[in-house]
């Protein structure tokens, strides 16, 4: 079948394969793997120090087991992703629209996922079009030579891929939902809820770290679609340790134990709803603490 993966992966494959002896076999696109693995970490640390934040926490990605195995030996693209997702949210903070939106694009060319962090760039009430314009045309120049090659081939195996996973019916995704919604119904809600989210988070734009906002679109994605593969939560990793949100790793560790507990749906529902729960309880007391500490500084002496 002709490949599922967009432009960018497929150019990081080529140059990796050009690189890597024919005797290695997999071993370059390890090795690559891991590399980004540690750099992704030295970009965090960094990132985190000039935000007067301990650089420590960027251990949360670089000693993940999740890390390790999906990046470094598996050799998942997706880590490639989490880098260029990373370096869009630094130079976003630095106000680089356009360089924003040129690593944004590029992500969404090595894996589709990171184009639904498109809102959190998005502002109503600002001229802040620009990262989302620019993400949005490198992604489709990007494609334009493969367009011209092979036309619809394009696509490759994603149609495929789509009904062998559930997505076009709803039979076998969204496990939450499962636990209380026909199929029919689960894709509904999926899209009514998944679009409820860009809109909070075009209106939330300034209001709160780009990076909450991101952790938000990318880890509520998961939840709702619940693909049962460990690594393509490697970039909500990647996002809960700039954003300083360690509560959205209990949605990656529910995918690897889904993915473990493969054929038991219900068991499947279950340990996504556990870190919907994890997410959203601890979220809420950061909230509360947040109001208490406010009223006490606001309170006469």
């Amino acid at each position: 079948m002709p490949t599922i993966y967009p432009p960018v992966a497929q150019a990081y494959f080529t140059v990796v394969a050009f690189l890597t002896p024919w005797s290695a076999g997999t071993f370059g696109l390890q090795l690559a793997a891991a590399a980004l693995a540690v750099g992704v970490t030295a970009l965090l640390a960094t990132e985190l120090r000039r935000r007067d934040r301990d650089p420590r926490w960027a251990v949360l990605w670089g000693w993940s087991p999740m890390v390790a195995l999906e990046a470094g030996s598996a050799a998942h693209v997706d880590v490639l992703a989490a880098g260029l997702i990373v370096a869009a949210l630094v130079t976003a903070v630095r106000r680089r629209p356009v360089v924003t939106g040129l690593l944004l694009g590029a992500a969404a060319g090595v894996k589709l996922l990171p184009l639904l962090l498109l809102p959190a760039f998005t502002a109503l009430r600002r001229q802040s079009l620009t990262t989302p314009i620019v993400a949005v045309g490198a992604f489709v120049a990007s494609y334009l030579p493969q367009v011209l090659a092979v036309g619809t081939l394009v696509l490759g195996f994603l149609p495929g891929y789509l009904g062998q996973e559930g997505f076009s019916d709803g039979s076998s995704r969204s496990a939450i939902l499962a636990l209380v919604l026909p199929p029919a119904a689960r894709q509904i809600v999926t899209g009514v809820l998944a679009i409820a989210l860009a809109v909070l988070a075009i209106r939330l734009h300034g209001r709160q770290p780009i990076a909450v906002t991101c952790c938000w679109l990318y880890g509520a994605a998961l939840l709702l679609t619940t693909p049962t593969y460990p690594w393509y939560g490697l970039p909500l990793i990647a996002l809960a340790v700039l954003a300083g949100r360690a509560e959205w790793l209990a949605v990656p560790v529910a995918s690897y134990l889904a993915y473990a507990s493969f054929g038991h749906e219900l068991r499947q529902g279950l340990l996504h709803l556990t870190a919907a729960l994890i997410v959203l309880t601890t979220t809420h007391a950061r909230s509360m603490a947040a109001a208490v500490t406010s009223a006490g500084e606001a309170a006469p002496v």
